[in-house]
Order: structure tokens, then sequence, then C-alpha cells
């Protein structure tokens, strides 16, 4: 028998979206962190599946989108133990 998860608390989804770009988006950590995936496997498994999301679904930050949110959400700079690549965001 299957256990069903229960729904993901609204307060905890609404917490984790931003307004960047004009658009409410998630942070491909986050959206991997609800989904309890490592987020280079939500990141593989939407560039192997492009087909089934809009064209506009994924977009990477600019430097200054990246710079502005390290300050918001205090994540670690690049090269000392942070990530590798620009976060990705999704729609």
């Amino acid at each position: 028998m299957t256990k069903i998860k229960p729904p993901i608390p609204i307060e905890r989804i609404q917490h984790e979206i931003l307004f960047i770009r004009g658009k409410k988006v998630m942070l491909d950590a986050d959206l991997a962190k609800l989904y309890g995936v490592p987020t280079k496997r939500l990141n593989e498994k939407v560039k192997r599946n492009k087909d089934r999301f809009p064209d506009d679904f994924v977009f990477q930050l600019d430097p200054s989108e990246i710079d502005f949110l390290r300050s918001q959400i205090a994540t670690s700079k690049m090269g000392r133990g942070g990530r590798r690549y620009a976060p990705s965001c999704r729609t």
C-alpha cells in the first residue's frame, strides 16, 4: 500500500515565493526542497523535459539579482561553499 503524503501547507509555499522581473517565482533550491529532491536533480529533469513547460517557465538570475537575493536571504558568497551556478527561477 502506498502512503499518500499530506499536502504542503500554503503558508510554507507562500513564504518561498519571490517577485522578480515582474513575476512571482520560486528559486530552484526552494522548489526542490518542497518536493524533497536535490536541486541538481530538479534542474536536470526540467532540462530533459523542456517540451512539457512553457518557454518562460525557467530563467537564470543575472549577477545583480543574485547580489540582491544574497543580501536578502543571507546566502553564502560564490566560491565559499555556496552554489556554483546562478539560481534558476520557476514561474
